[in-house]
């Protein structure tokens, strides 16, 4: 049975759950700069929650190719208000908090956030495992060949799926002996990857069950879904909605999206195969 304790609460992921995408950054690849003033990340918040999220990933560090690269406190001045702005308004509200620095971790968990969103999986701050360590809170690890602003320069591997499943063991088992728990991988689409690379990804995505932890897609308006359209970000959503459901079907726990009202009727729909199986 797969679980993640966030802030006291059991939250159950035998039956998927839906991941509110909330950026706080003017230049994130879809919705950057979308939302500008307190009312607008609460009415915002306050959408994602009624159609059925039950997180809400808040990221203050644009990681889209090519990103600039803002400093720490940057990212501490745009994050933690909104923190604030959501605990004071949604105070049952499980946020998560994307970042791949510790001491962002940890101001965030300690102004209420529940779980840490780490795109580098520890390879861009090396306080950050003793960091969650010590806090005791779930944390999702993403695979990412390289950084946001050098990862999509030609990047190789020999078999894709194999070197990931390697990648996310090593990194349990480390994670284990610093007896952190609530562990999420993600595989990291578009981070790093080609188009082929990330189709692959979606395939083989069962494969990393095996790992015995929740997997977490983050397949939400992405290049690699547009691109093979020829359409826009914009225009994604139908794809995001077949690509999140061929993840559900090959196990994915946890979907993070900008359109959580879509991607929960995907869950529903799959649900149903599930109980004609069973």
């Amino acid at each position: 049975m797969k679980t993640l304790n966030c802030k006291g609460t059991l939250i159950d992921l035998e039956q998927p759950k839906v991941m509110g995408i909330l950026n706080v950054t003017p230049d994130s690849f879809f919705d950057g700069g979308k939302y500008k003033s307190d009312k607008e990340f609460l009415e915002q918040a306050a959408r994602m929650l009624k159609e059925g999220a039950t997180f809400i990933d808040v990221g203050a560090y644009s990681s889209r190719p090519g990103a600039v690269h803002i400093s720490e406190d940057q990212e501490l001045a745009r994050l933690l208000p909104v923190i604030d702005l959501l605990i004071k308004n949604f105070p049952q509200i499980l946020i998560s908090v994307d970042t791949f620095r510790s001491t962002i971790a940890q101001k965030s968990i300690e102004h209420g956030a529940a779980f840490i969103n780490d795109i580098s999986a520890g390879k861009m701050d090396t306080e950050m495992f003793d960091t969650i360590a010590k806090l005791q809170v779930p944390y999702c690890i993403m695979h990412m060949q390289g950084t946001p602003q050098n990862m999509q320069k030609n990047p190789e591997y020999n078999n894709i799926t194999l070197e990931l499943v390697h990648y996310f063991s090593d990194l349990l088992f480390e994670l284990n002996t610093k007896k952190i728990n609530d562990i999420i991988i993600d595989v990291g689409f578009g981070f790093g990857k080609t188009t082929a690379h990330n189709f692959e990804l979606l395939k083989y995505l069962e494969i990393f069950q095996e790992l015995n932890v929740p997997v977490l897609a983050g397949l939400s308006r992405k290049s690699m879904l547009y691109k093979t359209l020829d359409i826009s970000a914009k225009e994604a959503l139908n794809a995001t909605t077949s690509a999140n459901t061929i993840a559900l079907l090959n196990g994915a726990n946890i979907l993070r999206v900008h359109d959580v009202k879509e991607a929960l009727e995907a869950i529903n729909i799959v649900a149903q195969i599930e109980t004609s199986n069973s």
